[in-house]
């Protein structure tokens, strides 16, 4: 009987650690960090537009543009926005999740910074679209990783987070805009996204497990049906803005 209590009493202190560290239950550190990173990303590009648009009108007369071509600035960005959307996936399995986000992330803060040294309208509606391009990335990611990242008893605590981020972004965006504008010039709304950026990157790149790419993948993408996708939904995008955005 002292024989198998010494053994129940050896083998328990060993079995406790496994247990923990298999709990299905609970994400690990490195898990959180990585949605947290993933949400100061996916409230950065709603902000971007949101700032944007409260700073029209300076950024108009910056460039030297009326009103009536003025509404492309912040239609661009939408329309490289709603296009990238649906190739997320896609993309994200063809470069990997983890290259994906890291260059979508860096790539939108640098179109921001440039965006912020352009003259003339169409660099301002070609860096915006870009940025738009890359920004899109950042939203349908950071949920991506809360239904994929998180056990299910903590994923509504990870959607909570997701979805303070996407409405508070709307709220604070015009104030932040105008007092940036207001203050120190229209140009300077654009830097807003280079520092959290810039930790969401770093925090990204030491949580987020590398995975090899499969451009394999390229060669059976439906490229017409992308095409023509890209197409139809800039032109909705574009009659949209123009018909409700011009109105409002």
């Amino acid at each position: 009987m002292s024989n198998s209590l010494s053994i129940t009493t050896q083998a328990a202190p060993a079995a406790t650690p496994d247990r923990a560290a298999a709990d299905p239950n609970r994400a690990s550190a490195a898990t959180w960090i990585a949605v947290l990173a993933a949400m100061i990303g996916s409230f950065m590009a709603i902000l971007n537009i949101q700032i944007t648009n409260a700073s029209l009108l300076n950024i108009e007369g910056g460039i030297g543009t009326g009103a009536d071509n003025g509404s492309w600035i912040s239609t661009s960005y939408l329309i490289g926005e709603i296009i990238v959307i649906p190739l997320t996936d896609y993309l994200s399995r063809v470069f990997s999740f983890r290259r994906y986000m890291l260059a979508s992330a860096s790539l939108f803060a640098a179109f921001s910074v440039a965006c912020a040294f352009t003259n003339d309208l169409p660099s301002m509606i070609a860096m915006l679209g870009l940025q738009g391009f890359a920004g899109g990335v950042l939203i349908p990611m950071a949920f991506t990783l809360v239904l994929t990242k998180l056990p299910k008893p903590q994923q509504p605590v990870g959607l909570a987070i997701f979805a303070l981020s996407v409405t508070f972004a709307p709220a604070i965006g015009p104030t932040i805009g105008g007092y940036l504008t207001e203050n120190y010039g229209w140009q300077t709304i654009f830097f807003v996204n280079v520092v959290p950026t810039a930790v969401m990157v770093a925090m990204l790149f030491f949580t987020l497990e590398r995975q090899p790419m499969q451009l394999s993948l390229l060669r059976d993408g439906d490229w017409f049906g992308i095409l023509f996708m890209a197409i139809g939904l800039g032109a909705l995008q574009t009659v949209l803005e123009e018909e409700y955005g011009g109105a409002a």
